[in-house]
């Protein structure tokens, strides 16, 4: 490994104190650092004695990326990763960090970047398209979830759901979930979803809120598409997001499209931990936090 982008999270890391320190470890193990600002900030903000580049500058030539931050860091960068084969290694400053592999007490651990065999986790994505009849008016691909819900005011939507072109189940209630196994501990975690090992290949559906007894969490293969339209009459507004970003409104006539992605998002591993590891460390570590 030559040269590797940090990438960290103002709101993180203070004054960019454990960056620094990355920065540095990396100098002395031959590796070339260039720093990048997911989240730009107030440049008057930023701390002196670093040089920063745009994202599409820092990346060229790069081996890997260094996600600071929580697991959110690491979502924001995963599109930029994937589609650029970079593998990313995340170091937790934020609350649970089920996809960060280090904490800033295991900068030691990153002399391991120079072994010649790297263990790289690949993790499926997202291809989720929004349709206006036969025009595509929105694109993403996304590690955790898409979700569809409702607006801010109380009232039920109704999602027709179809599995490869064929009618599948009417859900009511608050939207839905579809999650990647990464997602399956996040927000359709909280929402009553399956957990699933993370290497999976699986498209989880978990209802939000359902107005129906029979309406269960679904775990579904690889290969199916699952095709949402939003059936809610009057004017109900139904919005898409994924993986937290910004909410893109559903009018009646769109339908969501999604599929597992050709993309992956590849986690850099340099610890010997399973994920119930982590899993089973972090819940038990949140609980004491409760």
């Amino acid at each position: 490994m030559k040269k590797v982008v940090l990438c960290p999270n103002l709101y993180r890391d203070h004054q960019l104190q454990v960056t620094k320190k990355v920065f540095a470890q990396l100098r002395e193990l031959g590796i070339e650092g260039a720093v990048s600002l997911p989240f730009p900030g107030d440049a008057g903000e930023l701390p002196e004695g670093i040089e920063y580049l745009p994202m599409k500058t820092a990346v060229k030539g790069a081996d890997a990326m260094i996600a600071f931050g929580g697991d959110g860091s690491i979502l924001h960068l995963a599109k930029i990763a994937a589609t650029r084969r970079l593998p990313v290694l995340g170091i937790n400053l934020g609350n649970l960090g089920y996809m960060a592999e280090l904490e800033s007490t295991d900068l030691a651990l990153l002399k391991k970047l120079k072994e010649p065999r790297l263990k790289k986790e690949a993790r499926m994505m997202l291809d989720v398209r929004v349709f206006r009849g036969e025009k595509q008016i929105y694109s993403a691909i996304a590690l955790n979830d898409a979700v569809i819900a409702k607006g801010g005011v109380a009232r039920v939507i109704q999602l027709q759901l179809y599995l490869n072109q064929k009618e599948f189940i009417r859900l009511g209630g608050d939207g839905m979930i579809i999650a990647t196994p990464t997602g399956s501990t996040a927000y359709s975690l909280a929402a009553g979803g399956p957990i699933v090992d993370p290497t999976a290949q699986n498209l989880l559906i978990t209802p939000l809120c359902a107005h129906s007894l029979m309406s269960s969490p679904y775990v579904l293969g690889p290969e199916q598409v699952i095709e949402a339209r939003s059936v809610s009459h009057g004017n109900k507004k139904v919005y898409l997001s994924c993986d937290g970003s910004k909410a893109f409104p559903i009018s009646p006539e769109d339908h969501v499209v999604v599929r597992r992605s050709k993309y992956v998002t590849e986690l850099i591993r340099l610890k010997n931990r399973s994920f119930y590891e982590i899993l089973c460390a972090k819940m038990a570590d949140r609980e004491k936090k409760i």
